[in-house]
């Protein structure tokens, strides 16, 4: 059985954490597989939105196997964490929109996986939290940098410092989660949500998404700059001349992603 599942449908991709015996929790070789997955998606004009889940009710993903760390070295544990930092950081610099449905628990990795995506949908008894520190660790896979950028510095230090375990409804309140939903909903809503952003055309979705991730990480002026080199690379694209003949002839238009 093969720890990470993908699936593509109409432009939505989804990759799902398969293991839900042991809560989804990240060993090596799920890692492994999951950076693949999305090397591959990286480079695939077929996928246009990604939405990233767990198998089973139970969780999303409770973070790293801590049954597979206490068989580690020290430079074994070293690579794992380096693994599934640059796997997170790869997520993150994915060039199409993501969406994490949060089924169940999602603690650790599973919180920093959030994170290094673009919207959060969760089931009303969803619980998240940076437990790290519970451990004698700290976040490694962005956790640190991340959740400060969302929630601000003093509550993200809260968060980490206590090892807190928040519900669905705190996270939506600290901005963390797109939306809560109930639990038979999910699925629904997310591809719902994932076909709202199909009716955008392809190459405006990931300019907007360089420009307002760059944007982010430098001041005003430069992130103008960085809208500025989004916006030309849009303008040559037939998508563009098809939205406007589209507009002219009342109907809705069919983009083709260049």
């Amino acid at each position: 059985m093969t720890n990470v599942l993908f699936k593509l449908e109409n432009h939505i991709a989804t990759v799902t954490i398969n293991r839900p015996d042991v809560l989804n929790c990240f060993d090596y070789a799920t890692l492994k597989q999951l950076q693949e997955t999305v090397a591959d998606m990286q480079i695939n004009p077929d996928v246009r939105v990604v939405i990233f889940t767990g198998a089973g009710d139970k969780a999303f993903s409770a973070g790293a196997d801590l049954k597979e760390r206490k068989t580690l070295n020290e430079q074994q544990t070293r690579r794992n964490v380096r693994l599934i930092r640059d796997v997170f950081n790869d997520i993150a610099n994915l060039p199409m929109p993501t969406i994490a449905a949060i089924n169940g628990y999602a603690f650790g990795g599973g919180f920093e996986l959030i994170l290094a995506c673009d919207f959060a949908l969760a089931v009303e008894d969803a619980k998240l939290g940076l437990t790290e520190t519970s451990w004698a660790i700290i976040p490694g896979a962005g956790g640190t940098q991340r959740l400060p950028r969302v929630v601000g510095e003093m509550k993200a230090k809260e968060l980490i410092f206590t090892a807190a375990k928040i519900s669905a409804n705190e996270a939506y309140g600290l901005g963390i989660l797109t939306r809560v939903v109930e639990k038979e909903a999910l699925q629904s809503t997310c591809i719902n949500f994932a076909q709202q952003m199909l009716k955008s055309g392809p190459v405006a979705l990931i300019q907007a998404k360089y420009a307002i991730s760059q944007g982010m990480n430098t001041d005003i002026q430069t992130g103008m700059a960085i809208e500025s080199k989004a916006y030309e690379l849009t303008l040559p694209t037939n998508d563009r001349v098809e939205a406007l003949q589209a507009f002219s002839e009342k109907r809705q238009p069919v983009f083709q992603g260049k």
